[in-house]
């Protein structure tokens, strides 16, 4: 027997290294640290969903067949080769580079095999996101379409699986800019701030297995002024189940218990004492969700929540301002839009993931802004456990209305085609949905400037009744209306409060761009560019700690919030904190974490 398992394992072995042969990034740009760590037999292992966690699961990410064929074109019959899942086409780590284009399709497929252990169980295929619009097949039969760059699906396989090995078909349509569909940062032709397209999967593909009553979703409130945490459970078939029982632990102790039938939410009655969620103090209490049939538990997830509270309110000297738990909170972080040199959309690593988020807080913000993207579901869950504020963008998309630079806008806005607005107004919502739960988002961003900026009014009002627990940021520095919760400008280089709102919480929603180009660590030898351009990281420190203090005294007479431009270099953008391959902090940290650890407790006493 010992022989025999000796030959198995230098077979697996001996597989492992022909895949890795098989494989290595496309390109010669500039990479991470963390691409050399890639094992395509386990490619981002991490369960890919932790806010609703089961323990079975099986990750279908790695090495899948791909071809690039034209648009409308049959099934291929043969493929071009392999691509490293979930790596976008375009990018280094898929190992292809290559470019899709709207006039084709992409095509993945993979073969796999459901465990013996899950017969009696239903089978969800998961997709983190896949960009833009996405056919799949199991065993040939279509199991599901969906449309959307940046949210997470999933489609009940069940009834197409068969015994032994199946095969999975995935046909991606992405026209990138050449469509109506919100596409971020995205062009063809990259340049200045457009970027690389990001087309097909670029987040965890996974299989799950569930019972036959499941639960599909969770929706998490919580009400520190009432002391209740109310949960909405979510799940295939009501009728079947006869009761939703939610624990509420602190550690290993019980702290909080309460029961439903389906289809009513849970409030869970919590201590009066119940600890706060802050950035200071990012305290999670663990959850335990099950639903029962007949008695018995038929389904149980675990998740975690959040007692914090965002608002807005007047301080003693009757501005209004940002709130957390009822205080006053400067809240103050730099612009993410977590690209990466050699995944795109995608980080190479969990690691990598979690790195710049630990950066943010090192350098001593409370907040980010993440600028045009989503990011998958383990970022946002970092986030919680590390006490940062998150402004969560819609990534863009569509053209621009005119400009009314600096002044209350009632004009006409641009006019967006049915289609366009019908994508739009899906994509935000799915966005809603799948990131509520999460305590560090703290505030919506419908839209970016101008940019594909129409109905300001009434998307803020959806916005704002279909999550009344947030404030709504109608157009971080775009054109203006009375409406929401926050009035936003732009200026660059330096702080600059030109408009003041009386009423709502004027922020600074975009300033700094301090460039600083680092041979060796540039997307471009040519083209780079920032606001402001110095030659060394002394320089361009000094640069950033006078803005800091122009900041400060901005801060007594009206700003709210603050958004540094950037945490990274991005492609030709060379005015981020640190070089786009992570590899140098181009702005002296201690001097920073100092400065802005002032800017974020600025408030702790105006209440």
């Amino acid at each position: 027997m010992k022989n025999k398992s000796w030959i198995l394992l230098a077979a697996l072995l001996a597989n492992s290294v022909a895949l890795s042969a098989q494989w290595k990034p496309a390109g010669d740009r500039i990479k991470t640290d963390w691409a050399e760590k890639i094992d395509v037999n386990n490619v981002l292992p991490e369960y890919p969903r932790p806010i609703m966690e089961r323990e079975d699961w099986m990750n279908l990410n790695g090495l899948w067949n791909y071809s690039i064929a034209a648009k409308g074109a049959a099934t291929p019959q043969t493929f071009e080769g392999e691509i490293l899942v979930p790596f976008a086409v375009e990018s280094s780590l898929s190992g292809v580079g290559k470019r899709l284009g709207e006039n084709n399709e992409l095509w993945y497929q993979r073969q796999f095999t459901v465990p013996s252990s899950w017969r009696s169980k239903r089978v969800l295929l998961h997709f983190g996101a896949v960009d833009w619009k996405t056919d799949v097949w199991v065993n040939d039969v279509k199991v599901g379409t969906h449309t959307g760059g940046f949210t997470p699906f999933s489609f009940d396989v069940t009834a197409a699986l068969k015994k032994g090995e199946n095969t999975l078909t995935v046909k991606v349509w992405d026209p990138t800019d050449r469509g109506p569909q919100p596409r971020g940062k995205q062009v063809n032709k990259p340049e200045g701030i457009w970027y690389t397209p990001v087309s097909g999967i670029w987040q965890t593909v996974w299989l799950e297995p569930v019972a036959q009553n499941y639960i599909i979703g969770l929706k998490t409130t919580p009400d520190i002024d009432q002391h209740k945490l109310t949960l909405e459970v979510g799940s295939n078939d009501c009728s079947a189940i006869d009761m939703v029982e939610v624990k509420v632990m602190d550690g290993a102790t019980q702290v909080a218990a309460a029961s439903a039938l389906p289809g009513v939410p849970v409030e869970v009655e919590m201590p009066a004492d119940a600890k706060l969620w802050s950035p200071e103090s990012p305290f999670l209490y663990d959850l335990e969700v099950s639903i029962c049939a007949g008695g018995k538990v038929v389904d149980k997830v675990k998740s975690y929540a959040a007692m914090r509270k965002f608002s807005t309110g007047r301080d003693k000297n009757g501005i209004v301002r940002l709130q957390l738990n009822n205080k006053p909170i400067f809240q103050f972080g730099p612009l993410d839009q977590g690209w990466w040199p050699d995944g795109l959309y995608t980080a190479p690593t969990d690691e990598a993931l979690k790195y710049d988020i630990q950066k943010t807080k090192d350098f001593g913000y409370n907040m980010i802004r993440k600028h045009i993207k989503v990011e998958p579901a383990r970022w946002y869950t970092y986030c919680d456990q590390m006490g940062i504020i998150v402004w969560q963008d819609m990534p863009s998309g569509d053209s621009s209305p005119e400009w009314q630079s600096r002044q209350y806008f009632n004009g006409v806005e641009k006019v967006r085609s049915a289609e366009s607005e019908a994508h739009y107004r899906k994509e935000w919502k799915e966005i809603i949905d799948c990131l509520y739960s999460y305590a560090c988002v703290g505030v919506w961003v419908p839209f970016n400037e101008a940019w594909g900026q129409f109905k300001t009014p009434e998307i803020v009002e959806w916005t704002k009744q279909y999550d009344p627990t947030r404030p709504v940021n109608p157009a971080s520095g775009g054109n203006h209306y009375l409406c929401g919760d926050i009035l936003d400008l732009h200026h660059y280089p330096h702080p600059n409060l030109f408009m003041y709102d009386g009423n709502r919480a004027t922020v600074l929603g975009e300033f700094g761009g301090i460039g600083l180009a680092l041979e060796g660590h540039l997307w471009e030898n040519n083209r780079n560019w920032g606001y402001v351009q110095f030659k060394n990281s002394k320089e361009a420190t000094d640069e950033y700690v006078k803005y800091a203090e122009m900041l400060k005294k901005l801060i007594k007479t009206g700003f709210s919030a603050a958004v540094y431009t950037q945490t990274t270099d991005v492609e030709v953008e060379v005015n981020g904190l640190m070089t786009y391959d992570r590899k140098v902090i181009k702005l002296d940290e201690k001097r920073l974490h100092k400065v802005n650890q002032e800017i974020c407790h600025s408030l702790d006493d105006a209440q």
